[in-house]
């Protein structure tokens, strides 16, 4: 009787997500190049799969946005997603990518995630599974072919979860200045988990950022321990002295796991405390940023040029 239950509950569901989905397919038909072929590397086979480029972008939103955010933020990651990749296989897929024969691999630290149809199964259970299956499909093809552009080409679209309140200008991250990667106000970011706290052992940071610290007092503050030497334009450390070793924020942030690089910290004891704010580069688009700007009636286009100073958003008909 259970499972009789459970079945029919998951056919009422897909019927009554699947249907608006296909309705839009008949009235409100997209422009799209079917022909596009994304070349992807998958690290959990070790093969090159080839997939119809919104397919891929549906894996990817899938995976690096929450599905339960607004479908006007979840438009505005298939954007992202899909400028991504188009603006590599423009540059014949080769751009930071190791995998011979592919365009793109799915390992985040590298590229974007993805994930496949089983695996959002895995993450959402079979039940939520088409909920949010159609959701971001529905996200996906209502902007199928769109992408960000500046000044007639496809834009580095990055994205972080939560800057923070302000995003950063690429060069207080990246070293090199990038007219469309500039701060701006983030004014609502809901992220629950924005401030983290995290303690190290004196000897832990130490290690990890190739410093000494023995010859320094236990009674030293932390003025004096970790010093600001210049900050970025919305007041984040950019580079720090930490007993008399050069380094930037983002080499701190890297060689200790941190959530970011908008953080502070205290001495207590033999314990190095620093606290975070935000997650993530907070370079480009802020995702729990988008979801505020969504919650308050601001549509994708409007999310998309709030983020990425001065572009277009184009079809990439616009290109063949």
């Amino acid at each position: 009787m259970r499972r009789l239950f459970v079945i029919t509950l998951i056919l009422v569901m897909v019927l009554a997500l699947g249907l608006p989905w296909l309705a839009q397919h008949l009235m409100e038909p997209r422009v799209q190049d079917e022909g596009t072929i994304v070349r992807l590397f998958r690290h959990e086979t070790g093969r090159v799969e080839l997939i119809p480029l919104e397919d891929y972008v549906t894996g990817v939103v899938a995976a690096e946005m929450p599905a339960l955010f607004p479908e006007e933020a979840l438009k505005a990651q298939a954007l992202a997603a899909r400028t991504y990749i188009v603006k590599r296989m423009m540059a014949g897929g080769v751009v930071n990518n190791h995998h011979e024969g592919a365009d793109v691999c799915d390992d985040p630290t590298h590229a974007q995630g993805y994930l496949t149809t089983e695996a959002m199964k895995e993450r959402w259970g079979k039940i939520k599974y088409y909920q949010y299956y159609y959701k971001i499909r529905m996200a996906v093809d209502s902007t199928a072919g769109e992408i960000i552009t500046y000044q007639g080409q496809p834009i580095d679209p990055v994205f972080h979860a939560a800057c923070g309140g302000h995003t950063e200008n690429a060069e207080d991250v990246w070293k090199f200045a990038v007219p469309y990667l500039r701060s701006v106000a983030c004014p609502y970011e809901n992220n629950p988990e924005s401030v983290r706290q995290v303690a190290f052992v004196r000897d832990q940071v130490a290690k990890a950022l190739n410093v000494d610290f023995e010859s320094v007092s236990a009674s030293t503050n932390q003025k004096e321990l970790i010093q600001v030497v210049e900050s970025t334009a919305t007041g984040r450390p950019k580079t720090l002295l930490v007993n008399d070793r050069r380094l930037s924020a983002s080499e701190i942030r890297q060689k200790l796991g941190l959530r970011s690089t908008n953080f502070t910290w205290q001495l207590k004891d033999d314990q190095i405390i620093f606290e975070t704010v935000g997650y993530g580069h907070g370079v480009g688009m802020c995702q729990y940023g988008a979801c505020g700007l969504a919650q308050h009636g601001n549509d994708y286009k409007k999310i998309i040029n709030h983020f990425y100073t001065g572009v277009q958003i184009n079809n990439i008909s616009d290109y063949s």
